[in-house]
């Protein structure tokens, strides 16, 4: 299957206008929608290969993207559903290809699917998220593959994907607050409806966790549901000892090389993947362990920018970075990986940030208190929920940065462009806070996810 092209307005696109249009975007939170389409489409949602489903506040895109490496490095073919996406919505929809690297789904295939649910929904109430969820279900039921990994939209209990009732494997990762109107405003509130994810009997990875409170609810779950428990920390762990990534379950011990995807964060989240893929009854080796360290891959989250249109605005030698980010726990760990990189090779740290105005943008911005330079408040391109830039560069200054609005990421690499000093480091340049905004980044610099 090929990917689509790129230049114009896709078919499926059209398609998804054309449906959301038709459908609002709000609703209450209710699997009874999405079962009754699946049950009108032949209940793709039951022919699927074996699942592993992940939920988690932080985290989940990047198990996905681990479990995936993994996978296919030991030649599996692997569906990958991921939300949401950052330029195109083809993203959402990875098509395992056996013994090679799953490819975007082909649009023309991704449009009759969509023209598909929409004739079997037949103008009855239901959200284009749920819609998009049941395109999902009818790819991967309709291509065969191995393994299909399935990551969860908002919270997991009524999410659209939890009508699967028989996962290999359900994996939860760090919970902390967001989405708090959906799903509670208190951590264990919000990590009961992660462990909603949770079937009887079946297996649960749980991931690092920042919060006992948290913790105690994803095990107590798991223990009432008899699910057989990995919990990291105590059944699997993972660390650096000189320069590797030391990886230890109840199964033995791996020397491994350190994750591509930079940050010390995301240790814990390959052990996680490599748990999960375990958990599913799969085999994993020492050499498909390695291949997936070097070849994982994640847009968006702690991408370097090394080529495309939006460098020529930056100072010579400047360092970009994009991560989407957008609540207080992302920002610690974006934060860490930043320090980490400063340790490494000094350079003066610059932010530029957008956000929507369901994060709570004082958390996300202390994180960086004392190592940026300087925050560039930025708008979010056709979003209504944008934070207008003054108020965001309120927030940042009342998190204790320097802070500037500015009408475009253009004009706020301009800025940094024109504060650059000769014969001094080049700057380190983050930019995030949203993956709305790190999309619109991607598209302008004309490099999409493939």
């Amino acid at each position: 299957m090929t990917s689509m092209d790129q230049s114009a307005m896709s078919e499926a696109a059209r398609e998804i206008e054309k449906l959301m249009g038709l459908h609002p975007k709000g609703f209450d939170l209710s699997l009874e929608r999405i079962t009754r389409l699946l049950d009108v489409l032949g209940n793709p949602h039951q022919k699927l290969p074996p699942v592993i489903h992940v939920a988690g506040t932080n985290g989940k895109g990047s198990v996905t993207a681990f479990c995936r490496a993994l996978l296919e490095a030991g030649g599996y073919s692997v569906h990958v559903h991921t939300s949401p996406h950052l330029v195109n919505w083809h993203e959402r929809y990875r098509i395992g290809v056996k013994g090679g690297r799953g490819q975007l789904v082909d649009d023309a295939v991704f449009a009759d699917v969509l023209r598909r649910i929409a004739k079997a929904n037949d103008g009855q109430k239901i959200t284009v998220f749920e819609i998009l969820t049941a395109a999902t279900f009818l790819l991967f039921a309709e291509h065969p593959a191995d393994v299909a990994v399935i990551e969860v939209g908002l919270g997991g209990r009524f999410d659209a994907t939890n009508v699967i009732s028989d996962p290999a494997v359900s994996v939860i990762m760090p919970i902390s607050l967001d989405h708090q109107p959906y799903l509670g405003d208190r951590v264990e509130l919000i990590a009961a409806e992660k462990a909603g994810i949770m079937k009887s009997g079946h297996p649960v990875v749980i991931g690092h966790q920042e919060y006992d409170a948290a913790l105690d609810v994803l095990i107590s779950t798991a223990e009432r549901l008899r699910c057989p428990t990995a919990v990291f920390g105590q059944d699997f762990s993972a660390h650096e000892e000189y320069g590797k990534l030391v990886y230890q379950d109840e199964f033995g011990l791996a020397d491994l090389p350190l994750p591509r995807l930079p940050g010390r964060h995301q240790y814990g989240n390959a052990a996680a993947a490599i748990r999960a893929v375990k958990a599913a009854g799969l085999a994993v080796t020492d050499a498909m362990m390695e291949q997936a360290m070097a070849s994982g891959e994640w847009p968006g989250r702690l991408q370097r920018l090394t080529e495309g249109e939006l460098m020529a605005h930056a100072p010579e030698r400047a360092e970009i970075w994009v991560d989407g980010g957008h609540n207080p726990g992302a920002g610690e760990v974006i934060a860490e990986a930043m320090a980490n990189f400063e340790e490494r090779q000094p350079r003066p740290l610059f932010l530029i940030i957008g956000m929507i105005n369901t994060k709570d943008p004082i958390g996300y911005f202390k994180a960086f208190a004392g190592l940026a330079e300087k925050v560039y408040c930025v708008p979010i391109r056709g979003s209504e929920a944008m934070i207008d830039p003054v108020i965001l560069a309120n927030a940042a200054y009342d998190a204790g940065l320097i802070a500037e609005p500015m009408s475009s990421v253009v004009e706020a690499l301009d800025a940094i462009k024109a504060l650059a000093v000769p014969n001094s480091p080049a700057p380190r340049i983050l930019i995030g806070g949203s993956l709305y905004l790190v999309g619109d980044v991607l598209a302008d610099n004309g490099t999409p996810p493939r």
